[in-house]
């Protein structure tokens, strides 16, 4: 596989100075570690904070939507590793606004280990946190057991709803059950098609078959819950579809926001086929898109596959949905 790098350990470090240089007006970083990155006006009195964080590969999640009406800061790790416990709580205090932080990122065992350790260190400062965890992903966990799924791309609409609470001056507990509340009625699967190819090893992440296609696969090639031939794009809509609407319980009458994403190396037309046929199931189920979002929005590098993820709406989360902001790869006016 061939990239487009210059030598391999300096990825992250040379794809972040190239957000910070061409987006200065958005965002910054507050000392002298370029992998903690916060809004261009953080901290502001009186605001909620947002804090998030992951490992790298997944561009735009996590330092993407660092900005106005999304989050307020980030802690950035290695392709697919968590980011120290130092850098998260490097971002904490650069967006604390002494209204408190809130902790909003994906549930893997890494990030929740440092995020735990990095709120430690902000109380001994003085600095109040909660933590929700996106936890999407319908392969990873059966209902029962949704506090333990993975997070994946619908995390995107916690970013965006809490971020939007926090802007409109809401205090720490209000701006946290707002994001709860979206992971609560948030379900994500994906399909995956060709492997990662990581940076520092030039190998692929996991192996898949010529012609063979991965339902339920993670964002960093985690197992799926079926692997088999490649299908067309309206059966693999439809199962992902169903899969998701079963599990939110949503019928007739029922109104959601739609994300459809691309994990890295899926063309747009592709994209916009699989929303044909997730439209068209759903208005077969009496559902009502009111939201709709089709394109990148978390990826895994190179990976070929999709995503496709459900909010179930009500008049408030869509207000928070479409509440102005901002940010180096998303706009909402």
């Amino acid at each position: 596989m061939k990239k487009i790098i210059n030598e391999p350990d300096a990825f992250v470090d040379e794809f972040i100075e190239g957000i910070l240089l061409a987006h200065p007006d958005m965002v910054r970083t507050p000392g002298d570690d370029p992998r903690v990155m916060v809004r261009a006006d953080a901290p502001t009195r009186g605001r909620v904070g947002i804090v998030t964080g992951g490992g790298s590969g997944h561009l735009p999640l996590f330092k993407g939507y660092v900005g106005r009406g999304l989050a307020s800061g980030v802690a950035i790790g290695n392709v697919f590793s968590s980011p120290s416990s130092e850098q998260i709580f490097e971002a904490t205090k650069a967006v604390d606004g002494g209204a408190g932080v809130l902790y909003l990122y994906g549930n893997y065992g890494g990030d929740v280990f440092n995020f735990d350790l990095a709120g430690d260190l902000a109380e001994l400062e003085g600095i109040e946190t909660r933590t929700v965890l996106g936890h999407d992903d319908v392969a990873s966990q059966p209902r029962e057991s949704a506090a333990d799924r993975r997070g994946v791309a619908g995390i995107f609409f916690a970013y965006k709803a809490a971020g939007a609470a926090a802007e409109r001056g809401d205090d720490l507990d209000s701006v946290a059950a707002v994001a709860e509340d979206i992971g609560r009625h948030t379900a994500t699967m994906g399909v995956g098609l060709a492997p990662t190819i990581l940076p520092t090893t030039g190998k692929a992440s996991f192996d898949l078959g010529d012609g063979e296609m991965e339902i339920g696969i993670g964002i960093h090639g985690e197992p799926g819950i079926r692997r088999g031939p490649l299908e067309t794009a309206d059966d693999i809509a439809e199962h992902l579809t169903e899969r998701i609407l079963a599990d939110l319980e949503l019928g007739d009458g029922d109104r959601v926001a739609v994300l459809v994403n691309g994990l890295g190396a899926t063309p747009l037309e592709e994209l916009y086929v699989l929303y044909r046929r997730v439209y068209q199931v759903l208005a077969e189920r009496g559902v009502t898109i009111s939201k709709r979002y089709v394109g990148e929005f978390a990826t895994s590098l190179e990976m070929a596959g999709a995503s496709i993820s459900l909010l179930a709406l009500n008049d408030e989360r869509l207000a928070l949905l479409e509440a102005p902001a901002s940010s180096p790869f998303f706009t909402e006016a």
